[in-house]
């Protein structure tokens, strides 16, 4: 990955699909991944207060191997205020000989006192995401809503904690996200305004906890302007 990281905390746009080259990347820097007690490495439904304070507490060890470099590599849809508010010590102050990578769909909706202490790693947008934008923009109103409806959809979850079921909130921020740069590079028109701010406010709650999606989506839908694309 030819990047120049800034400092120890990142902020890397995206899901999943960067997870394997930011290890990678890692692996570069001399660090093993796989099996190494001092790596970190968790995906979140949803992070919050009590997440971000468990993981100021790990920061706080000292680590196992030889070498004194932890890696502490976060997973998720985003944060809501009372955990980016909980971290700010953590990053005002981090760990010497520690690294954070903070992998989210949309690092630029993070408080403005959590980026100015972070280093934000765009690594393009996901192919899959971005193609739904499109088709969704260029689509009538019945057409979108059928085209949210897998977003909609509540899949098994392998974790008891969060029940037997959960929704991908990830894929959700990612789509909203992909359909904010997409329009970015429109000509703005009035009556963007609506669909803009609607998409704005979906992002900023679609990560809070009981946040509804479904309504959320659907507003979306209906105030976008529908918008021939060229790809």
């Amino acid at each position: 990955m030819d990047i120049e990281l800034i400092g120890n905390v990142h902020l890397v746009a995206g899901g999943n699909e960067v997870l394997p080259r930011v290890l990678e990347f890692i692996e570069e820097r001399g660090t093993e991944v796989h099996g190494n007690p001092d790596v970190f490495l968790r995906e979140y439904v949803q992070f919050g207060i009590d997440d971000a304070r468990d993981l100021r507490s790990r920061a706080s060890l000292r680590a196992i191997g030889k070498g004194g470099h932890r890696v502490f590599i976060i997973l998720c849809p985003g944060m809501n205020i009372e955990a980016q508010n909980a971290l700010l010590k953590t990053l005002e102050e981090p760990s010497a000989g520690a690294d954070f990578f903070f992998i989210m769909p949309s690092p630029e909706t993070l408080l403005p006192t959590v980026r100015s202490r972070a280093q934000t790693l765009q690594l393009g947008d996901s192919r899959s995401a971005s193609k739904l934008a499109y088709e969704f923009l260029d689509s009538a109103i019945q057409e979108r809503l059928e085209l949210i409806k897998p977003l909609l959809t509540k899949e098994d979850d392998d974790n008891e904690e969060h029940g037997a079921r959960k929704r991908d909130i990830g894929k959700v921020i990612e789509f909203l996200a992909s359909l904010e740069r997409v329009l970015s590079k429109k000509e703005a028109k009035a009556e963007m305004l609506c669909g803009i701010q609607s998409i704005y406010r979906a992002r900023r709650f679609a990560g809070d906890k009981g946040a509804h999606i479904k309504q959320l989506l659907e507003h979306v839908a209906l105030l976008v302007p529908r918008i021939p694309v060229v790809k």
